[in-house]
């Protein structure tokens, strides 16, 4: 019988190399993340995470969980945004890798922020209890997992009825013209700004072909629809350089 493969880039791995893989190369990145993250989308990442907090709309008294959130972007904008509807923010992040999450504790106690708890675990088998969370997120993670459907599914565990799904990711470019550009600068580009900054380019070239290997906005959309999840949406970012997906645990 073969081994199980999967996919960590353009390369196929055995399945149970993937998670150390993927450990390896964000344990690599941690200390830079941020300021990479802003050099190779000039700040566009920020707009893209303010929509998607302003999309989800969080409530006072809401229990949100954001996964692969280590360095904390997405928990703190929805922190700041629960405050301003005059609640108190209750967050949980949760990511496999210890270095992420090491750097979103370091900027929680910068900004003073105490309303978020730090947990390291796994996409794919979470460390909570069903039916606990009114909101699940997670931005740019999910392509990273290597099994999204089990990772779906624990995503549909943990919410409440009436739970939110909240998916940020990299998608398919839609705009014609762009997708070459956009080719170009994430394979001949990206790669050498991560050597340059981070000092580590293979795994900027692994982020960029990551991107490549998911699948396309109706692809995702029906496996987060197959994983039990609801009235599905999708709203495209900067032509589909970025995707929302939307869903409800009914």
């Amino acid at each position: 019988m073969s081994e199980k493969t999967a996919s960590f880039g353009f390369r196929e791995v055995p399945e149970g190399d993937k998670e150390g893989l993927v450990k390896e190369v964000f344990s690599s990145v941690a200390a830079r993340y941020d300021l990479m993250n802003d050099l190779m989308s000039a700040g566009i990442h920020r707009i893209w995470k303010d929509a998607m907090v302003e999309w989800l709309g969080p409530r006072p008294g809401w229990l949100c969980l954001d996964v692969a959130g280590g360095t904390g972007d997405i928990a703190f904008r929805i922190a700041e945004m629960v405050r301003s509807r005059g609640g108190d923010a209750a967050i949980t992040v949760c990511d496999i890798n210890a270095d992420m999450l090491g750097e979103g504790v370091r900027r929680a106690k910068e900004k003073g922020e105490t309303a978020i708890e730090w947990v390291c675990g796994n996409a794919e088998s979470l460390p909570f209890p069903d039916a606990h969370f009114d909101a699940y997120t997670i931005a740019f993670g999910i392509r990273n997992v290597t099994h999204i459907d089990a990772a779906l599914r624990e995503a549909r565990r943990v919410l409440k009825p009436g739970g939110r799904f909240l998916c940020l990711e990299f998608s398919k470019v839609e705009v014609p013209g762009l997708d070459a550009l956009y080719d170009s600068y994430s394979f001949r580009l990206l790669p050498k700004i991560g050597g340059l900054v981070a000092r580590d380019e293979d795994s900027y070239r692994y982020l960029a072909e990551s991107i490549r290997r998911f699948p396309p906005q109706a692809r995702f959309a029906a496996m987060i629809a197959e994983a039990g999840l609801s009235q599905v949406k999708v709203r495209n970012l900067s032509g589909g350089i970025a995707a929302m997906h939307s869903a409800w645990r009914l």
